[in-house]
């Protein structure tokens, strides 16, 4: 593991509270000294409160800490346990809501801040097409966080989305060899979503959000045939090829549509995350289907995008889908 690590210093607003903070690996870094601190709580209770997270699997153990070397007043060097962001935050939200929402406020624009710059890096490797391209999607990204200001566990997703897509050097050499391509499945047999199926579908929903007061009675009110339009498009071909060659590829159009073309009244983000789902399950995709708070986050990236960035939105899909 490349252990790199740049310190930053973090202030709570009332100037009471300075932290170190390793960024490592694209991710912010705190000791269980540090978590205490951060939230003026006694360590045995930032410890018990860890415990509890990983007890009741809100979060993986082996996926949120690691040990860095540290050094000490004594000035030995020794390996000391940390815990990433989202160990940090899942804290945050046991002990103390304000410091919680204002350590997530300054953690968004660190690493937006440092995972831009790590980019720049590499500018004299890419071509200026490229390099816009790279922009695009960070500038999305990061448009989407502040807009929705999004500082709760929907602006960890994004982040995490920011991390996956762009925090090793592996993607910066695929983009310098044009070798970032659209992701390929071994599915032979196309799939296309039954419109009068899908349809259902969106009743069922709807009736379900209305008894929950969650809708009003313009959800799912479709204009038109568009709906119609969309399902049949996605089977379209051209001399003999299919426009969108494989199934995982007709997910993530169908995904992009929905939201973007929007063929309903009201209701499009959640009618497009619904029949993404649907669509991955019958065509024998499950492995594929993202976790709720990664699919919002998609949905939320596709409704802030430019149309101008339809190619860069779809490949972005893929690539996060195909892991």
């Amino acid at each position: 593991m490349n252990t790199e690590q740049n310190i930053v210093i973090y202030q709570s607003e009332e100037g009471n509270v300075n932290v170190e903070v390793k960024i490592i690996n694209d991710d912010l870094w705190l000791s269980l000294n540090q978590i205490a601190e951060l939230f003026g709580r006694d360590k045995s209770v930032i410890s018990r409160h860890l415990s509890n997270i990983f007890n009741e699997k809100e979060l993986t153990r082996d996926s949120v800490v690691a040990f860095f070397a540290t050094t000490a007043q004594d000035g030995k060097i020794y390996q000391v346990e940390h815990f990433n962001l989202d160990a940090i935050i899942s804290v945050g939200y046991r002990v103390n809501s304000k410091r919680g929402t204002q350590f997530r406020r300054w953690s968004s624009g660190v690493l937006r801040s440092h995972i831009t710059k790590g980019y720049s890096i590499n500018n004299l490797q890419l071509d200026n097409h490229k390099i816009k391209e790279l922009q695009q999607t960070i500038e999305l990204l990061a448009h989407t966080l502040e807009n929705h200001d999004l500082i709760d566990n929907m602006g960890i997703e994004i982040l995490k989305i920011i991390k996956q897509y762009s925090k090793t050097w592996d993607i910066l050499l695929r983009y310098d060899e044009d070798r970032l391509i659209k992701p390929k499945n071994d599915q032979q047999n196309l799939f296309t979503l039954d419109y009068k199926e899908a349809k259902k579908a969106i009743e069922e929903l709807k009736a379900e959000l209305i008894s929950k007061k969650e809708a009003s009675g313009l959800f799912g009110n479709m204009k038109d045939n568009q709906l119609e339009g969309i399902l049949l498009g996605l089977g379209q071909s051209f001399a003999e090829e299919f426009l969108y060659p494989t199934n995982i590829e007709r997910a993530a159009h169908l995904l992009y549509f929905v939201i973007k073309d929007h063929p309903f009244s009201d209701g499009n983000k959640r009618i497009g995350c619904l029949l993404f789902l649907i669509y991955l399950h019958q065509a024998d995709l499950q492995n594929l289907s993202p976790e709720n708070n990664s699919l919002i986050a998609m949905a939320l990236l596709i409704a802030e995008s430019d149309p101008k960035q339809k190619e860069l939105i779809i490949q972005l899909i893929m690539n996060l889908m195909s892991k």
